[in-house]
């Protein structure tokens, strides 16, 4: 069951869980997302939470709308997402991670980048 956090309006954490599920290839790129109905039962919330939430991914340039025909994933989404998600990462997480790295005494060498 979907547990929600209350700092962040719900239609957003779920438009940041439909865009990870994009960045994975979920569903692909040309193919349709779940119905406004079935996401709202998947995810127990209310179906205008649903509306919402693809609007902020359609707003992003992520997916469209076809009338009559439902919600497909725009060609070139993936790597609109990875791109974003990138320069967010390196602008704003990076410098914090590696200031706590830094913190704690964690040097490039004491980090594993691969499992074994």
């Amino acid at each position: 069951m979907q547990t929600w956090d209350h700092k962040l309006p719900i239609y957003q954490q779920l438009a940041d869980q439909l865009a990870a599920q994009l960045l994975d290839g979920e569903p692909a790129e040309g193919q349709p997302l779940p119905s406004v109905r079935t996401l709202a039962n998947r995810y127990l919330i209310n179906p205008l939470t649903v509306t919402r939430a693809l609007q902020a991914l359609g707003e992003e340039g992520l997916i469209e709308t076809r009338r009559g025909l439902g919600i497909y994933v725009r060609p070139g989404a993936r790597e609109r997402l990875r791109s974003a998600e990138r320069d967010r990462f390196l602008n704003d997480e990076w410098p914090q991670l590696r200031a706590r790295l830094r913190r704690l005494g964690i040097t490039a060498e004491q980090l594993k980048w691969e499992d074994n």
